[in-house]
């Protein structure tokens, strides 16, 4: 009688050993289960995250390191590119040729921005397009093109009705580099970028004397334009970012994209202590024809004779400024600037 309780109670010992082992091994099921749900989670919520940031429409909620992206902003090839970052589709007409993107077959070209080919930007199904300068009129039709995509607009006005063009053209290109850095995960090199510019502008201002007239020209077609203070192309913003005094003041300047209409004698009549030369046409013409802007500017008669031309105070823009006026743009320009103003 004794051996029979001694075997139920150890069959009954056995039963409960197995109940609890079944409940731990449950139990720790249960817990891989819950880590991979979590762990699922957090990988979706990475691949969905947004930053919201502002552009000349207001804010925006952009995915981060978005798929499938159309860049139509000058002024964001060059950071892009630099950051190797994939773009479908870019206008190659009105981009420097040597940029990765006009160099890939595989990036799709939507032309320039007189007759661009909006519909390859519904075709490569778009997470992000960038519009900016030149298709800053197209926002509202890309984005009625393109409606499960988000478009950002960094486009930013340096027509000098909304606040000073010089404190525009700054405040524009660093909040549209901080943007991009924030968009594809790039926030210190985007910030390296706004540390050399603002370097760059201090040691241009440092540099002028305050007293040198200036006279910023735009060469195209072998003929020179004038870039006024102010209004005037790439050049006018500086007049009131850097304090320089013109040369010459001309009533009603515009901003056209060759400079106004000016006689090479009434800039000689000016005779500038510098002369700051945009070369047009060594961004946009292919054409062996083209005039390169220093053959102009060293073949005129006119200006032989003038304190700019005489002593060499003759300053390029970057080649490509035209069709690159990224950020690195005006960095290198204004360490160019920097360096002669100082000698």
């Amino acid at each position: 009688m004794g051996n029979r309780k001694i075997f139920k109670l150890s069959v009954l010992m056995i039963a409960l050993m197995v109940i609890v082992t079944g409940c731990a091994t449950s139990n720790k099921d249960a817990s891989k289960d819950e880590v991979y749900e979590n762990t699922t989670e957090v990988v979706e919520n990475k691949n969905t995250s947004t930053v919201e940031i502002e552009d000349i429409h207001g804010s925006v909620k952009v995915p981060v390191n978005p798929k499938n992206v159309v860049s139509l902003d000058n002024r964001t090839f060059e950071t892009l590119s630099d950051w190797n970052i994939e773009l479908v589709a870019v206008p190659k007409d009105v981009m420097p040729k040597e940029l990765s993107y006009a160099k890939d077959e595989k990036v799709q070209n939507i032309g320039d921005h007189k007759e661009p080919n909006l519909e390859i930007i519904a075709a490569v199904n778009p997470e992000l397009v960038i519009v900016g300068q030149r298709f800053s009129s197209y926002y509202e039709e890309i984005k009625a093109l393109v409606p499960d995509a988000v478009v950002i607009d960094l486009s930013f006005d340096v027509s000098g009705e909304n606040g000073e063009t010089g404190e525009s053209l700054v405040k524009g290109l660093k909040n549209a580099t901080i943007s991009l850095g924030k968009i594809f995960d790039k926030s210190k090199d985007a910030e390296k970028l706004v540390a050399d510019f603002d370097k760059s502008i201090e040691d241009a201002k440092n540099a002028y004397n305050g007293t040198d007239t200036i006279m910023s020209v735009v060469v195209s077609g072998g003929e020179i334009g004038f870039s006024a203070p102010i209004s005037g192309r790439v050049w006018g913003p500086m007049y009131e970012l850097f304090g320089w005094k013109s040369a010459l003041e001309v009533e009603g300047s515009t901003s056209d994209h060759k400079g106004d209409d000016i006689s090479v004698e009434a800039i000689a009549e000016s005779n500038p202590d510098w002369i700051f030369v945009l070369d047009r046409d060594a961004a946009t013409s292919s054409s062996e024809d083209a005039v390169p802007a220093q053959d102009v500017i060293d073949n005129s008669p006119a200006l032989k004779n003038t304190r700019a031309i005489s002593e060499g105070r003759i300053l390029y823009a970057p080649k490509d400024t035209y069709t690159n006026e990224s950020i690195q743009t005006y960095i290198e320009l204004f360490e160019n600037m920097s360096n002669s103003l100082k000698k």
